[in-house]
């Protein structure tokens, strides 16, 4: 028989090898708790530091999306509308801001602020006739200056800002339901247009604009009396065309024009809703550029 010491030794090792099994079984549960909560962090912190991190097909993508669409601004001012001259300098900061960017900018003085005592030397009963045209197109009771239409579909008071901003992004954003590709030459006084248009559907016209670039008024009389106005992309002329998918044009050009302080703004308008669809701003070429007299030493 085993001695009751030797018993309770037996059984105290027995004790012991349980211990020994509980402390081993309950150091690999913690190990296996700390490689995987070791995983869950690394896990996060790489989705953490992707989304953080720049994406550079993400913001590619973003590229190319805003540069998909276009903008055609047209400003309704006058010289003898006291509001107007913040939307002529809001219409110079869109232009310097959105250099290189297919945002073409139009301003058209209207004639009916003549007989407020200054007549704007810029004005046009047609320029007036096109702000009817909008206000019969985006169903307004009435027209006013500043007024601002972003491709025939966003009318706003033009010295909004932030209003102004948020159409171009719009626009910037939305892919171009069609696509206007333009070609000008100039000879004998001529513009000469080469066009073709993708889907640009029926009832569309082509809208051709003859755009100075840059002019300054002293203005003498009217709300504005005493104040030099700076004015940018002065429409001198515009003129429709029935669009096709492809054809020529021209139109003859006012004695001032010149490539150089001028230049020219297409684009595709629909008849039915006013909605411009395309634009493009052909490079002009002058027939007689390379024909200039030289002076006595060589020089053009």
């Amino acid at each position: 028989m085993v001695s009751t010491r030797g018993q309770r030794s037996a059984v105290s090792g027995r004790r012991s090898a349980v211990r020994s099994q509980k402390t081993f079984t309950h150091s690999i549960i913690i190990m296996k708790t700390n490689i995987i909560a070791s995983l869950l962090f690394t896990l996060c912190f790489t989705i953490s530091a992707m989304a953080l991190s720049p994406n550079r097909n993400a913001t590619t993508t973003d590229e190319n999306a805003v540069n998909t669409g276009f903008a055609v601004v047209e400003l309704f001012t006058s010289e003898g509308c006291s509001s107007c001259p913040p939307a002529d300098k809001l219409l110079a900061k869109i232009q310097e801001e959105n250099a290189g960017k297919p945002v073409y900018l139009l301003a058209f003085h209207v004639d009916y602020w003549n007989h407020q005592g200054w007549r704007d030397v810029f004005s046009d009963r047609e320029f007036t006739k096109r702000q009817y045209q909008y206000a019969g197109w985006l169903n307004l009771e009435t027209v006013y200056t500043p007024q601002v239409v972003v491709n025939g579909k966003h009318e706003l008071i033009g010295s909004q800002e932030e209003t102004l901003k948020r159409a171009l992004n719009i626009e910037l954003r939305s892919a171009a339901p069609a696509q206007l590709n333009v070609e000008a030459q100039i000879a004998a006084r001529k513009l000469h247009l080469n066009y073709q248009t993708t889907n640009a559907g029926r009832g569309t016209l082509l809208q051709v604009a003859l755009v100075q670039k840059l002019a300054h008024t002293m203005v003498k009389r009217g709300e504005n009396a005493g104040r030099l106005l700076p004015h940018v992309q002065i429409v001198k002329k515009i003129q429709s065309f029935p669009a096709s998918a492809n054809g020529n044009v021209a139109i003859s050009l006012p004695e001032a024009f010149n490539p150089n302080d001028w230049e020219v703004i297409t684009f595709l308008q629909n008849t039915q809703t006013g909605a411009i669809v395309a634009a493009a701003r052909p490079t002009l070429s002058d027939e007689n550029a390379d024909r200039r007299p030289l002076t006595a030493d060589g020089r053009p």
